[in-house]
């Protein structure tokens, strides 16, 4: 009898270690309870996901763990369970941290001889890695209709301001500098020359698209673009920045946004006011300072602030997509932030202290040219001569266009689409009256653009001169239009002053940036 009862308990010891590994070997969550809801056994991957000590677990309501009711006692349960409806059910477990984790939970019962349910054993998987795909792809999605929104929005917006930027610099032209008309007409284009970077900016934020470069200073973009920001806040700005910083080659549509989102991050995180710190020096990166960057000459821009600082946990995410501390932020700003300087060849990357402040650094690499002096006889429109074919689908564009051109002194004519000025081109060579210039739009809806018509151009004459001009500021097509065979570009909304100085580079075959 004691033999046969030392075997008994033998087995019913193995059964228990056995049942025991093979909870502990469950990579999911898994939580037995009693009929009446409390925990009685919990697993190590319960514990490592919710952060609780298992004396925290056991002997307490299940409840705790969830932040919605979930029935696991009663008739109602087991009615679920026949339905199906606990099974790879979606619900949150609360981390003692109070983190709400998404799960995938799945119950089943044991019951007594009567029938009569004593336990239930409920697993869960963890689908946060899930739902942030799922988020990612539901963003992803969301951008991609702003991309296309903001591309429609480009063309016909800054065909407007072309319209209405061309005009009042016309109207500028029959007025006297210092009276009080020219001074509002001053203003009005200032304005419309500001508005010209909304598009590009929102493109940039749902597209991410290619910088269209020139070679500039930094310091007054700098100071221009953190003004800007801080326009009516109790946050000052501080700026110390050398004399002889060395100049850039950038977007600086861009590289405005990039310091417009870190001087408003910086401005957002000093909620009581203070200081905002933006420094800007020459430095020389070589592989020794473990920088991801190629050896050379670089400008090194810091911006500081005093504000309550980032966690270190949350420092290393800051510029991944839909990465947001804010209740309603987008997490996307710091993450356009990123991919524009990775596009300008540089590197951004942070610090912070809790309770003192954050500073971000942006490496920008030197340019090797110099930056273009404006030279007093090119100050004001430049007048000219000759033949100028003008391409473009939108009336507004071609009339106020058109004025310009016939105000700076050439002959115009006009093209709806491209297939349109490739005949009107065709047939002024043919006549022996050749166009000395062509300036034509870079997509035309429904019809033939600049783009495929170039190519034609080309073909009819490979010395043809034509400057690409387009409302998609962010098309990579811009960025490099000689790859592409044009010989200039202009963005619109432009000016007279802008048009006639692109013209008469083009027509003097002067390289244009």
């Amino acid at each position: 009898m004691t033999a046969n009862l030392r075997t008994s308990r033998d087995h019913l010891v193995k059964v228990k270690d056995y049942t025991e590994n093979i909870i502990k070997s469950i990579n999911d969550a898994l939580i037995i309870v009693d009929s009446d809801g409390m925990i009685e056994t919990v697993n190590k991957a319960t514990l490592d996901l919710l952060g609780f000590a298992e004396k925290e677990l056991i002997g307490y309501p299940v409840d705790k763990i969830f932040t919605t009711e979930i029935p696991l006692k009663g008739e109602k349960l087991e009615e679920l369970i026949k339905k199906g409806k606990l099974r790879n059910y979606e619900t949150e477990y609360k981390a003692k941290d109070g983190e709400k984790i998404p799960v995938l939970f799945s119950v089943s019962v044991m019951k007594d001889k009567d029938g009569k349910v004593i336990r239930i054993v409920s697993t869960a998987k963890d689908i946060t890695e899930r739902k942030k795909m799922e988020e990612n792809l539901l963003m992803a999605q969301k951008l991609e209709s702003v991309g296309i929104l903001a591309g429609g929005i480009a063309h016909d917006f800054n065909n407007l301001m072309t319209g209405i930027l061309g005009n009042i610099s016309l109207a500028k032209i029959y007025t006297k500098p210092g009276d009080e008309i020219f001074n509002m007409l001053t203003a009005a284009e200032n304005a419309c020359l500001q508005a010209r970077n909304l598009t590009q900016q929102l493109l940039t934020f749902s597209r991410g698209g290619m910088p269209v470069k020139k070679v500039t200073s930094i310091t007054e973009l700098l100071k221009d673009s953190a003004r800007f920001a801080l326009t009516g806040s109790n946050v000052q700005c501080e700026f110390s920045i050398l004399d002889d910083v060395w100049p850039v080659k950038i977007d600086t549509g861009q590289m405005s946004q990039v310091i417009n989102n870190l001087i408003i991050n910086a401005k957002q995180a000093m909620t009581k006011g203070g200081t905002i710190k933006v420094r800007a020096e020459n430095v020389i990166i070589d592989t020794g300072q473990g920088l991801p960057l190629k050896e050379g000459k670089y400008i090194k821009i810091s911006v500081e602030d005093e504000g309550s600082g980032i966690p270190k946990e949350h420092l290393k995410k800051i510029f991944d997509p839909y990465f947001s501390t804010k209740e309603n932020g987008s997490g996307l700003g710091l993450a356009v932030t990123y991919s524009i300087i990775e596009k300008h060849g540089g590197y951004i990357t942070a610090e912070s202290e809790l309770g003192i402040g954050t500073a971000f650094f942006i490496y920008l690499p030197a340019s090797q040219k110099q930056i273009p002096q404006k030279k007093v006889a090119e100050e004001g429109p430049l007048v000219g001569t000759g033949k100028i074919l003008l391409m473009d689908d939108e009336e507004i564009v071609r009339n106020v266009a058109g004025e310009m051109l016939k105000y700076l002194g050439y002959a115009v004519e006009f093209a709806g689409d491209g297939a349109e000025a490739i005949e009107l081109y065709k047939k002024a060579r043919e006549s022996d009256k050749p166009f000395d210039a062509v300036i034509m739009d870079l997509t035309v809806p429904g019809g033939m653009g600049g783009k495929e018509a170039i190519n034609k151009l080309l073909e009819i004459d490979p010395h043809v001169k034509v400057i690409v001009s387009s409302g998609y500021s962010n098309d990579p097509v811009l960025a490099e239009f000689r790859k592409y065979g044009f010989t200039g570009m202009v963005t619109k909304p432009y000016n007279i002053e802008e048009l006639s100085k692109i013209l008469d580079r083009v027509k003097k075959g002067i390289p244009t940036s």
